[in-house]
């Protein structure tokens, strides 16, 4: 198919037989009278069947084909509209139109008669004789003529593709005469302050990020070993909150810098550690004027499935942000820092955004931009809870923050932690059952403390703790952080097991200040 002429549409010859191509002869008739002399005979390329009378004006009968004479009818307007609108108008011209398209058809087009003028493509149209005029016997269309109609209804379906390539071809032409045109595409200008909504993410992190810092922490040793963590910012007076582990290196002797969001840096000074909460204070010497404190949320208040986002230095990567879900409450878990040998103990908040090492001690948010933690563990893929150079694989641990606020107050007031306590030495290996009250305590001392809380809730060396308060107690280690979520002083009432039988008591917790 030729596309040098696509667009240009075709009228549907109505003279094309709807029938085989090679129809029986009709039956004879008397002759048309002749045309007016000087109408030159049309071409003859086949045997020719026997004339019909030309029908009259107005009748319904199949109207004849065009034979090139200035006075023959012109195919009838009932053509599909588009092919119309498509149609190009041109002067009368006394050269015979083809008989069909060659743009379209297939066939190869017949040769001009011998005494046809040659003109150009497209070829004019016939001109509308007077209806009722003497007309010229009309020889049948040649059997290609078919072949022509459907050329007419192709440029029906594909007028839309060449409408499209035409106002191409024009676009192209008119870019090619004027060398000067532009071709770049040019979008609208940004608008000039552009503001994200509250509450999502990329806002809530703008806000937080320039309360947030990466601590580098240094020892006194000559080695000058450490690590990078995050802390946020707590109060004006340039107090941060942090973990205990991040800085417990530069603590004897050593130093610590702090860096904001802007890139300014400071150097910092512990203030207290608690190493059973894994809490620390630190603060800033010289602390600039224009300090922001994060807002603290209430992390009783948190429910599964609520967003998070959390914000720290993943391998030394700064102000990195990433968002996740509350995947669980109140989750028992010990860590460690791998140098004292000493474990920490939290009732988590269990979070799948992303924490790797160097997370550790920046603010876990919630949607509104709320610290509802400190991040604090992840667990790793092969290992125990704990710190680990391995990467996140969904499963991060935040120390809750209104524990973290309790301890970070005290540790402000005092330099110094506090945590209540029971009285009683618990095993911390068994698993399973509860959490099971040690034959002896450590170094051979008494198990449950002479006139303490559990002795005077009437515990004794053997009883498996089920449950404290609401929540149940499969360890030792499920029990301590439960206990640490309270305050010295609150009375929580204890479910356990001796002898197989379940009894409950009441217990006032007692206290116990700094680490031991």
């Amino acid at each position: 198919m030729s596309t040098e002429n696509e667009g240009t549409a075709v009228p549907a010859d109505r003279s094309a037989p709807s029938v085989p191509p090679t129809p029986p002869a009709p039956p004879v008739a008397p002759p048309t009278p002749a045309a007016p002399a000087g109408t030159p005979e049309p071409p003859r390329t086949e045997p020719q069947a026997e004339s019909q009378p030309q029908a009259p004006a107005g009748s319904e009968s199949e109207p004849q084909a065009p034979t090139g004479s200035e006075h023959e009818p012109q195919a009838p307007t009932e053509t599909l509209p588009q092919v119309q609108a498509q149609a190009p108008a041109a002067p009368p011209a006394p050269e015979p139109a083809p008989a069909y398209s060659p743009a379209y058809a297939h066939a190869p087009a017949p040769a001009p008669a011998p005494d046809a003028a040659a003109g150009g493509w497209p070829p004019a149209p016939p001109v509308t004789p007077s209806w009722g005029a003497p007309a010229q016997p009309v020889p049948e269309a040649p059997r290609r003529r078919a072949g022509g109609l459907v050329a007419a209804v192709l440029v029906a379906a594909l007028v839309a593709g060449g409408v499209g390539g035409g106002i191409g071809y024009w676009a192209a032409s008119q870019r090619d005469d004027d060398p000067t045109a532009s071709t770049t595409v040019s979008s609208g200008d940004s608008p000039a302050s552009f503001k994200r909504d509250p509450g999502t993410v990329a806002a809530v992190a703008a806000k937080a990020l320039p309360s947030v810092v990466t601590i580098q922490a240094k020892s006194g040793g000559t080695d000058g070993e450490g690590g990078t963590g995050t802390g946020f910012v707590y109060d004006k007076e340039g107090h941060i909150v942090t973990n205990n582990h991040v800085v417990a290196s530069a603590a004897d002797g050593g130093t610590l810098s702090v860096t904001f969001s802007n890139g300014k840096t400071y150097d910092a000074e512990v203030v207290g550690r608690a190493e059973g909460y894994d809490v620390a204070v630190i603060k800033l010497k010289n602390a600039p004027s224009n300090l922001t404190p994060l807002a603290l949320g209430d992390s009783d208040r948190v429910a599964v499935g609520d967003s998070t986002i959390a914000i720290g230095a993943p391998f030394g990567l700064s102000n990195t942000v990433t968002t996740g879900i509350i995947s669980a409450k109140n989750r028992p878990v010990a860590s460690g820092d791998g140098a004292s040998g000493k474990n920490s103990y939290m009732s988590a908040l269990q979070t799948d955004a992303s924490i790797n090492p160097g997370n550790s001690g920046g603010p876990l948010l919630d949607a509104s931009g709320a610290v509802i933690g400190i991040n604090s563990a992840i667990q790793s893929a092969g290992s125990g809870y704990g710190q680990s150079q391995a990467g996140s694989i969904g499963l991060g641990f935040a120390i809750p923050v209104n524990q973290a606020k309790n301890v970070a107050e005290q540790l402000i007031k005092t330099g110094k932690p506090v945590y209540p306590v029971i009285g009683a030495t618990v095993n911390m290996q068994d698993k399973g059952e509860g959490a099971t009250i040690a034959p002896q305590g450590s170094g051979g001392t008494p198990s449950v403390t002479p006139n303490g809380p559990a002795a005077k809730a009437g515990l004794k060396a053997g009883d498996v703790i089920t449950a404290f308060g609401d929540h149940p107690i499969d360890s030792g280690p499920a029990l301590i952080s439960e206990i640490w979520t309270h305050k010295p002083g609150d009375t929580v009432k204890i479910t356990y097991e001796r002898g197989g039988k379940t009894a409950t008591a009441t217990v006032t917790l007692g206290e116990r200040t700094g680490d031991s």
